[in-house]
């Protein structure tokens, strides 16, 4: 490659013919090859070779229409450029492919093609001195005298100028200047054409130029362009100095072999930018700490470039503190009449809920700075303890935002990622407030009792400080790290459960329990919201569907089982879709009735067979009212029936009450017994304290066999002598607990042991003590609920949970016969027809007196 003392590229040259730009000498490019003679040239030559020499290969620009090449060799430009391949990567996706980075050499022209397969060999002449790009410093006499010299000091003026248009506190820019100064003049057009945004026609023509006067002829005009497009950009737009060293540069490299990715920026200024942002940190309104923080980065961002990847996160970042709503609020809508209006028509019942939103209107009216109150609504699903919070946002007249807490097991969903994380973002809270534009809405936390927790944090505790509001005054997202005021929004929790809540995250909140609906609320509900809200979801009117008030309790009773009213909605909605076929199927035939009694009288009624309304289904008479009748053709048979005086045909058999997420439940309990050795069998998926109260029960009625005179199966006096005691809890796939069926045992084992039978309408819950004492339990309002749909006439509750009852609907209280006891004697008694026996005569309870 030396001859003579100068550089000289072989003369056989493998060519790689390129649709994707030109190469030209000084620039490097990074071309992708993908068709069958560059990957052979690839595979072949770059690949295997092992001498400096292999990695030098000619490229050639394929001006043919890439989308019509063939395997035709086409007809090659008759001047290319040398170039060493710097780097080589594979890779198969989507397509086998090579990227190849090429730094161009020199020019060549193409003498004589030696081989087209299976990639092009070419011998070339070299038309370049390879000096020129390789001498540090440049031959000041080359270029100095007459009409050339004049060009290249033209030249390098109008680069210089370019230069100095563009932030010289780019570390690229700099190192472009001083490549600027050290290169040699003649290598100028060629590395700035390469830089500056030109077409691949106009790199041609500085490619085709031979002689230096003619290639800077060809390159002054497209740097004096760019230079005037710049100066017209910033004419226009009127940036500040800080901003105006700006230019519009494609991304390019320059010899030898460092890059340089020069910003595009001629479709955004960012100066006039900044300034907005600048404006909007000022319009913001934002507390002093804040508005510091904002100042800082929006300063950290007018020194960066636009090409580093933190300027990006700081925008963001930037852009999110202008949009949170630091100042912005909705006036309160603080009449009380009209709210208490609005509540009672968007929902029935509920009385407590729509009490402490009076409450809290009446306290703002005497107290403007009043802190938003944190509630928990707690009942089972249905009941409506979401779209309640959605008309407390109308009735206040603010905005509402609904954030689902079921599942979330990550803490920075509530707190947000800190900006030193790829992808970070602000937690739900502050999304939520940027999404309703004002710091004072009301926040729905759905499933609150349902949140996950991982190694990622527990999101429970996360809650705690948004949800205390001696704290949350002063939250702190970890995305803004900057204390953002909550005490203005309005939360409010929702939860089937308390159980799961943490002990600290209830301690925050005020539970208002919803209990489940009484049939009698369930009809008014079903014709005063549901039934009107599926006609209009179905298209029908009342005028084509009725449904009577006499109908909708069977659809409850004998459909349904459950607190709330989703299930009821679907069964309406069945209703009105079999309806709707109907009435559809009636449009149909009355329109073709219509048409073809007119195709009769055009056509003298003769040779047409006319359809008669026997032939197919006649159009149903509206109003479609729906009987007991239509509702087993349109439902099925019944779901459910009312079988506890069918149950309670056999001694052994008791019905208890039984607390669910869902609402109340009815329980049976059944006991038999055998000849054995006075074993207990439990069955039905008990938990352990249900199991201790059974084995309460039995002892119990040992100790007290005598008095109430049980026996076993041969007539002991000891009941489990020589016996063996089955008891079952039916729906045996169901996991049950808890203590308050302990009496509910204790019956149903003394009417297995007397064999006399239990009422078939009563219904009983409480726990109990060895001394047969009965011991509160919860959930009462639920049980008794669940008590009054199954049909039970009489409940038998403890005495210390007869303040519990002042909640029931007066409908409910007047329809059951409330027995309270405060111990087993008395529930014995209640639970039997005309008594049990041995009753009468126990013993005494004595009555103490002082002695002081």
């Amino acid at each position: 490659m030396v001859s003579g003392g100068a550089i000289q590229i072989p003369s056989r040259l493998p060519l790689l013919l390129t649709h994707e730009g030109v190469l030209l000498p000084g620039s490097t490019v990074r071309f992708s090859v993908d068709s069958p003679r560059n990957m052979h040239l690839v595979r072949e030559r770059l690949l295997k070779g092992t001498s400096l020499k292999s990695t030098i290969i000619g490229v050639i620009p394929n001006t043919r229409d890439p989308e019509h090449d063939t395997d035709d060799l086409p007809t090659l430009h008759k001047i290319g450029t040398a170039g060493i391949a710097v780097q080589v990567v594979g890779s198969n996706w989507p397509k086998p492919h090579y990227t190849l980075l090429i730094t161009g050499l020199c020019r060549f022209s193409v003498s004589s093609l030696l081989k087209e397969r299976p990639f092009v060999l070419a011998e070339v002449k070299q038309l370049d001195q390879l000096e020129r790009y390789t001498t540090p410093q440049r031959d000041a006499t080359a270029t100095d005298d007459g009409e050339l010299g004049e060009l290249s000091e033209k030249f390098y003026q109008a680069a210089v100028q370019l230069l100095g248009m563009l932030d010289m506190s780019v570390p690229v820019v700099a190192k472009f200047r001083r490549l600027l100064d050290s290169l040699p003049r003649e290598t100028l057009p060629d590395v700035v054409a390469s830089m500056i945004r030109t077409s691949n026609k106009e790199k041609l023509q500085v490619l085709d130029a031979l002689s230096l006067e003619e290639r800077f002829k060809k390159a002054l005009p497209m740097l004096t362009r760019q230079i005037d497009g710049l100066k017209l950009l910033q004419k226009t737009r009127k940036t500040s100095p800080d901003n105006e060293k700006r230019v519009l540069v494609r991304k390019g490299t320059v010899f030898p072999g460092r890059q340089f990715n020069l910003d595009e920026e001629d479709e955004d200024d960012d100066g006039d930018d900044t300034a907005a942002l600048e404006r909007k940190v000022h319009g913001a309104n934002m507390p002093e700490a804040a508005l510091k923080i904002c100042l800082k980065e929006l300063k950290r961002l007018k020194k960066m470039p636009q090409s580093m990847p933190e300027y990006a996160l700081t925008r963001n970042y930037l852009d999110l503190m202008v949009e949170l709503p630091w100042s912005k609020s909705t006036k309160d809508c603080l009449d009380i009449r009209a709210a208490r209006t609005l509540l009672d028509n968007d929902h029935y019942a509920m009385d407590k809920l729509k009490r402490r939103v009076l409450e809290y209107l009446a306290v703002r009216q005497l107290k403007t700075s009043l802190k938003g109150p944190i509630l928990c609504f707690v009942g089972p699903p249905g009941v409506g303890k979401t779209s309640v919070g959605r008309s407390i946002a109308r009735t206040l007249g603010r905005e509402f935002h609904r954030i689902a807490l079921g599942g979330v097991c990550d803490q920075s969903d509530i707190r947000g990622h800190r900006r030193t994380y790829v992808g970070s973002m602000p937690g739900r809270i502050i999304n939520g407030l940027k999404t309703v534009g004002v710091n004072n809405p009301v926040f729905l936390l759905d499933e609150v009792d349902k949140l996950g927790k991982s190694l990622q944090g527990d999101p429970a505790a996360a809650l705690l400080e948004v949800l205390d509001p001696e704290q949350n005054h002063g939250f702190t997202d970890h995305y803004l790290n900057v204390a953002f005021d909550l005490s203005q929004v309005l939360f409010i929790a929702t939860a089937n459960t308390t159980a799961t809540i943490p002990p600290a995250l209830l301690d925050r909140m005020e539970v208002l329990e919803v209990p489940g609906y009484t049939q009698e609320e369930k009809v008014e509900i079903a014709h005063r919201h549901l039934i009107p809200n599926q006609l209009e979801q179905h298209g029908l009117t009342p005028q084509q569907l009725h449904i009577p008030q006499s109908t909708t309790p069977d659809i409850i009773s004998r459909y349904t089982r459950e607190a709330g009213v989703r299930s009821l909605e679907r069964k309406i909605g069945a209703i009105c879709r079999a309806v709707a076929v109907k009435v559809a199927e009636g449009h149909t035939l009355t329109k073709t009735a219509t048409l073809t009694s007119e195709n009769s009288k055009q056509h003298g009624g003769e040779g047409l067979n006319l359809p008669s309304w026997s032939d197919k289904a006649a159009p149903p008479e509206l109003p479609i009212v729906i009987d007991h009748i239509a509702l087993k053709d349109i439902l099925g048979p019944p779901v459910f029936e009312m079988e506890v005086s069918e149950r309670l045909t056999l001694p052994g058999v008791a019905l208890g009450l039984a607390w669910t997420p869902l609402g109340g439940e009815i329980m049976f309990v059944e006991a038999s017994r055998m000849e054995g050795e006075g074993q207990l069998t439990l069955t039905g998926q008990l938990g352990d304290v249900m199991k201790e109260s059974a084995h309460l029960a039995i002892s119990w009625l040992r100790a007290n066999a005598k008095t109430y005179q049980l026996t076993n199966m041969v007539g002991g006096s000891d009941p489990l002598e020589g016996t063996d005691i089955h008891l079952h809890f039916p729906a045996g796939a169901v996991t049950k607990d808890g203590p308050s069926a302990g009496v509910t045992i204790v019956t149903c084992l003394a009417s297995l042991f007397s064999g006399r039978l239990v009422r078939s309408d009563v219904a009983m819950t409480g726990e109990i003590t060895l001394r047969g004492l009965v011991l509160p339990v919860g959930g009462i309002k639920d049980k008794v609920l669940a008590a009054h749909r199954a049909g039970v006439k009489r409940v038998i509750l403890p005495k210390r949970n007869e303040k519990d009852l002042e909640e029931l609907p007066a409908n409910v209280r007047a329809n059951l016969d409330f027995i309270t006891a405060t111990n087993l004697d008395e529930v014995l008694n209640a639970s039997f027809d005309g008594g049990f026996p041995g009753v009468s005569g126990t013993r005494a309870h004595p009555q103490l007196t002082s002695k002081l």
